[in-house]
This record gives structure tokens, C-alpha cells and sequence, in this order.
């Protein structure tokens, strides 16, 4: 009986439920329905000791960061290094648009950041110059996934978390898949400026200005370099990484770039601590539901009709990709890793697909289903910002999920692109 946890999740979830409390009440029913009170204590212990890890406090001083950085302005100085490389193009605000996200994720690490920060200047401004609203959402909501792909990263730290992983190891992995992922974009953008005649953003800046935008964006572009020089350096771990983030981020806005108050210091810890918490209660919402997964061998028997399918990992990869992306569809990535992760993992590691790769490929995946209708959380924020309704943004959207898609798969079947700058660290063999 317990295994109807599941289905009972799901339902909760059609109908409106908010996740976290599903995740705890769908298999806290199925619990007191087959008689096992004491595993119920179990569960909503674990709802804390889930979150009680001194590796998940990396997450909150990202998002402290993060909110750091942009309240400070440094959005704007990244988008103006942008511009200054890319505006003279055609499509030109288009591909700032993603370079910003590139670049925003190497502060941030969160699509939902990365949507609210770009997309309240960005998508105006884009349609100032002509493009239209729902293409200038579609685009920076497109974009955005980027963020938790290119270190530092949420969910990598969530997903070494609960698998035992090298959180340093999947950062250096996610590097070229994101920028492999921003270059397809770009490339989609290039045929679609060529085929509608999109405007080109700003004449072509000479080489002083591009070193004038640069100059104002070295503190900010710095960042990433400390965060993932201190870890390969070993001179910190990465919740202390995270935190040496935060403070540098606040010394630069408060006394070297002086764009940051001290009044506006409340605000920013208020808006990191609700966002940190919301993820942090998903986190261990998710790990307590992993404990009746467990309880109830459905990774057994999801493991055995898999391997029931075929014994070939190429076409395994394959059906596994389908079935992320769609989970991708309505399950936010964090909570979405917790529950698969523990049951897949093992899976392609015993058919001789190594840990890492498997942990892109899946955090790749879900990532873009941040972006995917009819779920997609960065889809209602990019609708929140530029006031176009979700459907829309979601027409838009479809040839850069197609781009997504697949890059996701060039990714699965050449384990070079993310294996390669780990391997040469010295983090996989």
C-alpha cells in the first residue's frame, strides 16, 4: 500500500497543493493507513534533519549574494559589459540579453534571480527597441537556466548533498554545458534576427569603451573566480566559499563601487532569508519524503521495470532524458533531485555511466524544465515582470526549449563536455 505514495503526491499537486506540504502529508497519510505510526515521527523528524547540514549553507549565502549584488547594481554594470561586446550586433539586446545570464550566473547561481534581475531591465528595453514583450520574456525566461548551470549552483550543491558527490566536481562540470547552453541560444537568436529583421541594440563600441565597461565590471566579474579559486585552492570549502561570496559582495557595494547603502542592508537580508528558507523547507520536506521512498523499495522496483526495458545505457539515457524532462514539467529541480536522484543514480553507475556525468545530465535536465510550460517557475516569474500572460511567454519560448533540448542530449552522449574539466582538476578519473 505504501507505494501509492506517489500517485497520492501528484494528485496533491494537481490540485493546487503547495509541494512542501504535499511532500510531507501524501506519505504521512499512507503511513497512518498501513498502521506505522512510528515511521510518521520518523518523517517530520527528518523534515528538520534534512535541513540541519552544514553543506546546505551555501544556499542561503548565495542567495544573500545574489540579492547583494543586484540591489547594489551590479546587474547593470554586467549588462553594460554586454552591451559593449555585443550590442552592435543584430539582435543585439537579444544577445545581451543571454550573455547577462552567463555572466549573472557566475554571482548567483538561481534562474529566478537571474529572471527578476535581467528581466526588469532587459525585457523594457527590449521593447523600446522594437522586439516584442512576449519574445523579450521568452527570451530572458530561456536564458535563465543558464544560472543554476554554471558554478556556483543550488542545485549541484543539493545533488552532491544527497549523493554523496564532490560539490567542486560538479561545478567544474556544469562550466561548459552552461556555456554551451548560452551559445545555442545565441545561435537560435542569430537565424531568428536574420529571418524577422531584429534591431541592432547600439553602434559598435571601440576597444577603450569595452575597456571602460570592463573596468567597471572587474569587481563583479571577480566574484566567480574567488568562489571557485578558493575551493580548487582548497582554501575554503564551499559553504565558506559562499560565505566569503556574500561578504565580498557586500564590501564592493558598501565601500568600493558605493552603490549599496546600509539602509538597504534589512531589506536585502530579508528578501535572502525568505527565498533561502522557502528552498531550505523544500529541501527538507523532500529528504523526509525520501525516507518513505526508501520504506517502500520503490527504487527496486523502479530499478527493475527500467532494466526490464533494455540492458543498453545509450537507449536507458535516452527514455531517462524523456521522463526528467517531463518531471521537469511540474516538479521544481531541488525537490525533483532529492526524490529521483537517490533512485536513478545508482541505476546508470552500475551500468558503467560515471557519477558525475549522471549528475549533470539530470541537473541540466531538470534545470530547463525551470523554463518548461506548464510549471516552469521562471515562465510565471518572466510573466510577473514584463506583465505578458504565462501562455504567451510559453508559445514564444519553444524554438529555445528545442535549442535546450538538445544540448541536453549532446550532453548525455558525449560525457567529454562535462568530464573533461573535472577530469584534468584531477576530481574524476
Amino acid at each position: 500500500m505504501l507505494i501509492w505514495f506517489l500517485p497520492v503526491f501528484l494528485v496533491f499537486l494537481l490540485i493546487g497543493f503547495p509541494v512542501v506540504f504535499g511532500l510531507v502529508f501524501a506519505p504521512g497519510i499512507l503511513l497512518y493507513l498501513n498502521g506505522q505510526e512510528r515511521d510518521i515521527a520518523l518523517l517530520y523528524r527528518n523534515v528538520y534533519t534534512g535541513m540541519d547540514s552544514f553543506p546546505l549553507m551555501a544556499i542561503p549565502f548565495f542567495m544573500l549574494a545574489g540579492e547583494l549584488m543586484n540591489r547594489g547594481g551590479i546587474t547593470m554594470r554586467l549588462v553594460e559589459f554586454s552591451q559593449s561586446l555585443m550590442g552592435h550586433l543584430r539582435g543585439g539586446l537579444a544577445h545581451v540579453n543571454i550573455l547577462s545570464s552567463m555572466l549573472f550566473a557566475g554571482l548567483s547561481g538561481s534562474a529566478v534571480a537571474d529572471t527578476s534581475a535581467l528581466g526588469s531591465m532587459l525585457i523594457p528595453a527590449m521593447e523600446r527597441q522594437g522586439y516584442t514583450r512576449r519574445f523579450a520574456a521568452a527570451i530572458t525566461a530561456a536564458s535563465s537556466v543558464i544560472g543554476p548551470i554554471i558554478p556556483p549552483s543550488g542545485i549541484m550543491i543539493i545533488y552532491a548533498y544527497v549523493m554523496g558527490e564532490s560539490v567542486a566536481a560538479l561545478f567544474l562540470a556544469g562550466i561548459v554545458p552552461g556555456i554551451l547552453v548560452g551559445v545555442g541560444l545565441m545561435l537560435m537568436v542569430k537565424v531568428m534576427a536574420d529571418k524577422y529583421d531584429f534591431p541592432v541594440a547600439s553602434a559598435k563600441t571601440t576597444w577603450g569603451e569595452r575597456g571602460q565597461a570592463s573596468l567597471r565590471a572587474f569587481f563583479p566579474l571577480l566574484t566567480p573566480v574567488i568562489i571557485l579559486g578558493g575551493i580548487l585552492g582548497g582554501v575554503f570549502t564551499p559553504t565558506e566559499a559562499a560565505a566569503v561570496a556574500a561578504a565580498y559582495a557586500m564590501f564592493i557595494g558598501l565601500f568600493v563601487l558605493k552603490t549599496l547603502r546600509l539602509r538597504d542592508i534589512p531589506d536585502v537580508l530579508m528578501r535572502a532569508s525568505m527565498t533561502s528558507a522557502v528552498v531550505l523547507l523544500l529541501v527538507g520536506a523532500a529528504m523526509a519524503f525520501k525516507t518513505v521512498v526508501s520504506l517502500s523499495h520503490a527504487p527496486e522496483h523502479l530499478a527493475a521495470a527500467i532494466l526490464g526495458m533494455s540492458d543498453n545505457p545509450l537507449i536507458l539515457l535516452f527514455l531517462i532524458n524523456i521522463l526528467l524532462f517531463i518531471v521537469g514539467m511540474f516538479l521544481d529541480a531541488g525537490p525533483a533531485i532529492i526524490i529521483l536522484g537517490p533512485i536513478l543514480g545508482p541505476i546508470f553507475t552500475s551500468l558503467g555511466v560515471d557519477s558525475v556525468h549522471f549528475a549533470i545530465i539530470m541537473s541540466v535536465n531538470l534545470t530547463v524544465g525551470l523554463a518548461t510550460p506548464p510549471m516552469g517557475l521562471v515562465l510565471f516569474v518572466a510573466s510577473s515582470v514584463s506583465g505578458e500572460r504565462v501562455e504567451t511567454i510559453a508559445r514564444a519560448i519553444l524554438p529555445f526549449l528545442a535549442v535546450e533540448v538538445f544540448v541536453i542530449f549532446l550532453i548525455t552522449y558525449i560525457p567529454a563536455i562535462s568530464m573533461t574539466i573535472p577530469r584534468l582538476a584531477g576530481f574524476v578519473n
